[in-house]
């Protein structure tokens, strides 16, 4: 398991990482964001659509829990699993998950049987006021690439 670790003392800074980090993702690739309601998650997804070109503001899907970005390539899938807590998950979401985009997905543990095996957890934990510490893991070392460039490798 791959671990990368850093304090973003900015919103900015959370955007920043994001456009570092989409830039290494494929079609296909899976990335779970977790954290408390204000965290940063849906910061996280917005800087990453910019960096793809994506020039509107990023609201959470929280009432459609899922929003497609055909408009950006690779397409990007932004799903908020928030409300699905207790309730039936078959609603049709793998299609889109093991679809041809990038899946971002906030509250991943109500959806938990339809993560795939390859995908990398980011977790922004609010510190400050505008400072969140973001933890990035890699549990199948598929994405050591991506944490070696983080680091400066």
């Amino acid at each position: 398991m791959l671990k990368y670790k850093v304090i973003s003392k900015t919103e900015q800074e959370t955007r920043d990482l994001a456009a570092k980090i989409i830039v290494q993702l494929k079609p296909g690739d899976v990335v779970l964001l977790t954290g408390d309601l204000g965290a940063g998650k849906t910061t996280f997804v917005g800087g990453a659509l910019a960096e793809l070109g994506y020039n509107d503001h990023v609201i959470s899907p929280t009432f459609n829990i899922l929003k497609c970005y055909f408009e950006v390539k690779p397409n990007v899938f932004h799903i908020d699993a928030y409300r699905l807590e207790d309730q039936n998950i078959e609603i049709g979401l793998e299609e889109f998950i093991e679809g041809n985009g990038i899946t971002f997905i906030e509250w991943p543990k109500f959806i938990e049987p339809l993560i795939p095996q390859k995908h990398i957890e980011i977790s922004l934990k609010r510190v400050g006021d505008t400072e969140r510490e973001i933890e990035i893991v890699d549990p199948t070392e598929q994405y050591k690439e991506l944490i070696s460039s983080l680091e400066g490798k």
